[in-house]
């Protein structure tokens, strides 16, 4: 059975852009909405999509973080070449580290984090997820139940670099968050269930920013942008937007 991979999306709508960046395991779907609710309100948009990310879980673990990064610089690049000078940032999960990241290392109009990991103690719980994630790939393709299985644990075994070079990630980016200095807002979910929540009050506490805040959305799950509260995150993350020293 053919499956249709999902694609990188841009939602053009005015002069104030926003990247919007995807979770481990996830891809564009993830912030599509978001997206959606940003055009409505005169935002622009562009996600990426990483690489190894929406495909097969066999291309996941043959990339690595540092791949990773140099897609969300690629896509903060491919917006100033469309025009959009003026950028923001908003990222989950893993594309919370990345958006933090790029807060440190570019020119960001502001950044927000949504339940962004500050330690790698998830390990079993991200294992989890690449598995139920592996396994409901190889199902729409329509393997057999044996083969799902022999085939999802041999990606198991050979995740192991992948999930390492993710540690490192991790710990650089927690290293690093005292040098943002960009306003900031960081959202949590009350019950995520992937990493430990600790992390969001970490980012809070150690952002350089003058302008920050931090919000938790307690019963909301691990992808909060698809989550029950959905909507009030995306009038926050909007009216966040809107306190930026825009110059257009």
């Amino acid at each position: 059975m053919k499956i249709k991979l999902p694609e990188p999306f841009t939602f053009e709508a005015g002069p104030r852009a926003v990247l919007l960046l995807h979770g481990f395991t996830g891809h564009s779907a993830d912030v599509r909405m978001l997206g959606r609710f940003l055009e409505k309100k005169g935002y622009t948009s562009h996600a990426p999509i990483y690489r190894g990310h929406g495909k097969a879980p066999e291309e996941l673990v043959k990339a690595n973080a540092d791949e990773w990064w140099e897609d969300v610089v690629n896509a903060f690049n491919h917006l100033k070449e469309l025009g959009y000078n003026e950028i923001a940032v908003a990222g989950l999960s893993l594309g919370g580290v990345l958006g933090l990241k790029l807060a440190y290392s570019e020119q960001v109009k502001g950044i927000v984090s949504m339940c962004a990991p500050m330690f790698f103690d998830n390990e079993e719980e991200l294992t989890q997820g690449f598995r139920f994630k592996a396994k409901q790939f190889k199902e729409l393709e329509g393997k057999d139940t044996d083969i799902i299985e022999q085939e999802v644990q041999e990606l198991i075994d050979d995740s192991r670099d992948m999930f390492s070079d993710l540690a490192d990630l991790v710990k650089e980016v927690s290293s690093q968050v005292g040098l943002i200095d960009v306003p900031a807002f960081v959202a949590q979910a009350g019950q995520d269930e992937m990493i430990n929540t600790d992390s969001a009050s970490y980012i809070y506490n150690n952002l350089k920013s003058e302008q920050k805040d931090i919000k938790w959305y307690e019963a909301s799950s691990h992808v909060i942008t698809m989550g029950q509260e959905k909507e009030q995150l995306f009038e926050d993350i909007y009216q966040f937007l809107e306190t930026l020293d825009w110059q257009t």
